[in-house]
């Protein structure tokens, strides 16, 4: 299914010159953070001999000021995997529980959304279903953004909520579970063998916002691999052609996603690890009662606003995720 040399001469030289252009910027940036450094400690010497308040702001200023910058390129060294810079798309399935979890779904994607405004990405919703009474049965989303993908990566895995129904009448606390996979956006950049045979495809009226036409026409596509089972539907484009492209570059991104899950998962069978992919091992829990609590349990990492959290702030969950993929 995947061709053995799947890059290209084409592609394979820009992804060399991608590597190239982020490794200069990280070189440019060190130097710069050295420079910061060195300037920060002459100031610092001066504070010795002096004892001026004006000098004191000045030198705290400059310290802040570095420990961002600092920060900035310990992330940048951090996406540093070839596939950080692309586009990412993100799959958001409820759970069991009918409307609670299909609420939460819907919660998610909303989060999400606030976190791709925050950083300057676009967000494109390729397909959503929704549920009956309320939120969503499943959802499809590209976030197109510089290293979008190397952001969202540790976001793959099943988010649990727990706080008192608003659709219970007995006001009594639920929990509730969804599940978020993540994939960057191949498109033209990977070389897949998929047969016609292989593949069935339908086409049905999209549903939802999107115009008047959206609801016309069949230009909605749904992409069936027989051999894997998988599934991809985008409903997004005008026309069914624009529609069937975006499902078959998910469809490779999947396929292609697929098989590096399969060497990851041989590769840790040989060096013995063993890594539960369940349900039940949930990656992080939001707690709106009986106390407010959001925390990664692969990190350990909490925040007790859980407003912010769901407003998109979650740097600091990425961050901390990406930090502990080094120390592994």
């Amino acid at each position: 299914m995947l061709q053995d040399g799947f890059w290209d001469d084409r592609r394979k030289a820009q992804a060399l010159i991608n590597e190239a252009n982020h490794n200069n910027d990280l070189i440019k940036r060190m130097n710069g953070l050295d420079k910061s450094i060195s300037d920060a400690l002459a100031l610092l010497a001066d504070l010795k001999d002096e004892n001026d308040q004006e000098m004191v702001m000045l030198v705290e200023e400059e310290y802040r000021q570095i420990a961002r910058e600092f920060e900035d390129f310990e992330i940048g060294v951090l996406l540093s995997h070839p596939y950080d810079q692309y586009n990412a798309i993100l799959e958001l399935h409820p759970g069991a529980g009918g409307t609670e979890s299909q609420d939460w779904a819907l919660m998610l994607y909303r989060m999400y959304c606030r976190y791709a405004a925050l950083k300057g990405f676009k967000v494109t919703l390729l397909d959503m279903l929704d549920g009956e009474e309320a939120g969503i049965k499943s959802c499809s989303m590209l976030v197109e953004g510089d290293m979008a993908y190397g952001y969202l990566k540790g976001e793959k895995g099943v988010h649990r909520l727990v706080r008192i129904s608003p659709f219970d009448a007995g006001g009594r606390r639920h929990t509730s579970f969804a599940s978020v996979d993540v994939m960057p956006e191949f498109n033209d950049d990977i070389q897949i063998d998929i047969r016609p045979e292989d593949i069935e495809v339908e086409t049905h009226r999209a549903s939802g916002a999107g115009g008047q036409h959206i609801n016309k026409t069949d230009s909605a596509v749904r992409i069936i691999h027989k051999p894997t089972g998988i599934v991809t539907t985008c409903q997004s484009e005008r026309s069914q052609i624009q529609n069937r492209e975006r499902a078959m570059n998910m469809l490779k991104s999947k396929l292609y996603q697929r098989y590096i899950e399969e060497q990851e998962a041989k590769l840790a069978a040989i060096k013995g690890e063993q890594k539960k992919i369940e349900w039940g091992s949930q990656i992080r829990s939001y707690v709106f009662c009986p106390y407010t609590l959001v925390k990664d349990h692969r990190t350990n990492y909490s925040e007790n606003n859980v407003d912010k959290v769901m407003n998109g702030e979650i740097d600091e969950f990425i961050y901390a995720y990406l930090k502990s993929m080094i120390s592994e």
